[in-house]
Parts: structure tokens; C-alpha cells; sequence
């Protein structure tokens, strides 16, 4: 039996218990259980009407554990109460078992019941007996567990389930791995313009950069200087004139840059640059 078919027996077994609910039988309806005829006790029969499971992520709050979401599986359990009531009692006792049972479960169990409420009440002539349908909506983590005097464990693994097992890059690929898989280089052109600085987006922050000037040598003399039409950049360093910043990389151009006899020539005007871009 999984543990919430077997909810209703729990919540039957703990609410018979309770001190102050020593007059009344509990039972469950699975299986049926015949009742005294004509009824001389009150007798609540519990059972589960519907269940209503969705996807979340909670924040959790407590000390020692993971700041990130972690994913768990929130249900709504909407618990049946048939509660039967001998005439001689009258429709009162009916409201009034109910209200007991709602303030056990909600102040002294561990369910968090959000919401309660009642049918009118009818009369069964077979066991000369008031009947009142009640019902309780009752909110649960199905992982992790909530903790209680009402058992209510989880059917799911937490570990297996949560964010920070699913974000585990030891073992699971993370949204910029696979892009990485998926498209591991971009490469690209620009026509240099002339600027003695200039910024090229390639729409992520590259780990390395591979620039060239298209049917020009890597560097040329001009008299005075080298010129260089090519770069290398990798994070946090680069060769002359190129250098990886956020979203793409930046290059130089000119003497003003000049360093050792040599300086970049990474956008002179009219000339096509052709670059690789690895994630």
C-alpha cells in the first residue's frame, strides 16, 4: 500500500488517539466496516474524495541547507468524513464532531489543512442515523517529506528530485554545456573602420578568440613599424591589440599602440577581419 491510499487509515488510527475524541469510532471506508444498527455511538468514516498534484520549486528558508530552488511535487488532498450521528443526538452533535476533528487536525497534527467545509445533513433510515459529508483540503510536499505525528512520507526521492541534484554539472549538463555541445565556435567578420578601438558582440563571452585579416599576411613591415593583422585573446590575456570582454572582445588599431617595433592593425579601414569565437 503507497502512503497516500494508506492516509486515510493513518489519519482514522491517529484521530481515535485523540482524548478528546474517545466517543467517537473512526473508520475507514476501504474496506467497509458495518455499523451498528440502530447506530448508539458516533461513527466518522474517513476516506479521500480527490487528489490534485502539480510541479513547484521552493525557496527553502531553513539554516545548513541549499539556498537554491528545490524542486518538489505540491498536492492538494481533499480527505471525506462521513459522519454518522444517532438520532437521539441530534444534527448539532453532527456540526459539532467536525469542528473537533478540523481543530485536531489542524492545530495539534502535522497536515496543513487550508480549507474546510460541509454538505447538509440526511438522515440514513437503515441505521437510524443522522449523516453529515464533510470534507477538509489538506496541502502537502509529497517531496520532501513534512514532518508530524501525522506519518506522511515522501514517495519521491528528494535527492533524486531536487534543484541542487538537477544542477549538478558533475553529472548533469548544464543550459550553457549543451549549448556548447550544440554550437561550440561562432564565427564571424567585420570591415574595419578605421577607430583606434573598437568592440565586436558575439552575443556571449567567449573563452578564446582567433582574429585575421582576410588575404593578408599575420603581420606586414611599413618602415617604420610591423603591422599586425592578426590576434589571439584568451580570458584574461591576449596578444597585441585584442583582448575578451563581456559579450564579444575589444581590438586596437594604430601606432599609438605600438609596442617593440610592431603595432596592431586590427581594424584598418576597408580591410575584412574574419574571427573565431570558442564558448
Amino acid at each position: 500500500m503507497n502512503e497516500i491510499s494508506a492516509m486515510p487509515s493513518n489519519i482514522a488510527l491517529w484521530l481515535s488517539g485523540r482524548e478528546e475524541l474517545s466517543d467517537i469510532k473512526f473508520l475507514t471506508e476501504f474496506p467497509p466496516v458495518r455499523k451498528a444498527v440502530p447506530l448508539r455511538k458516533v461513527t466518522v468514516a474517513v476516506g479521500i474524495r480527490k487528489i490534485e498534484i502539480e510541479d513547484a520549486f521552493e525557496q527553502s528558508d531553513e539554516e545548513n541547507v541549499l539556498s537554491e530552488n528545490e524542486y518538489c511535487r505540491q498536492a492538494v488532498i481533499t480527505l471525506r468524513f462521513s459522519i454518522h450521528v444517532p438520532y437521539s443526538m441530534g444534527g448539532g452533535k453532527c456540526h459539532e464532531t467536525f469542528a473537533d476533528i478540523i481543530d485536531c487536525l489542524t492545530f495539534d497534527s502535522g497536515l496543513n489543512v487550508t480549507s474546510s467545509g460541509c454538505e447538509e445533513i440526511s438522515a440514513d433510515r437503515q441505521t437510524e442515523a443522522l449523516v453529515l459529508c464533510a470534507y477538509a483540503d489538506v496541502r502537502a510536499n509529497l517531496c520532501p517529506a513534512q514532518s508530524g505525528d501525522i506519518e506522511f512520507p515522501s514517495f519521491l526521492d528528494k535527492t533524486l528530485l531536487c534543484g541542487s541534484h538537477i544542477r549538478n554539472e558533475d553529472i548533469h549538463l548544464s543550459e550553457s554545456q549543451q549549448l556548447f555541445l550544440a554550437q561550440p565556435f561562432v564565427s564571424g567578420s567585420y570591415y574595419g573602420t578605421g577607430a583606434s578601438s573598437r568592440s565586436i558582440s558575439v552575443g556571449f563571452t567567449p573563452k578564446a578568440v582567433i582574429i585575421l585579416a582576410g588575404d593578408l599576411p599575420f603581420s606586414a613591415d611599413d618602415g617604420a613599424y610591423d603591422k599586425v593583422y592578426s590576434a589571439v585573446a584568451v580570458t584574461g590575456a591576449g596578444s597585441m591589440g585584442a583582448e575578451i570582454t563581456g559579450g564579444g572582445f575589444t581590438i586596437k588599431n594604430g601606432s599609438a599602440y605600438a609596442f617593440s617595433g610592431a603595432y596592431p592593425a586590427l581594424n584598418e579601414s576597408g580591410i575584412a577581419y574574419n574571427y573565431l569565437a570558442l564558448r
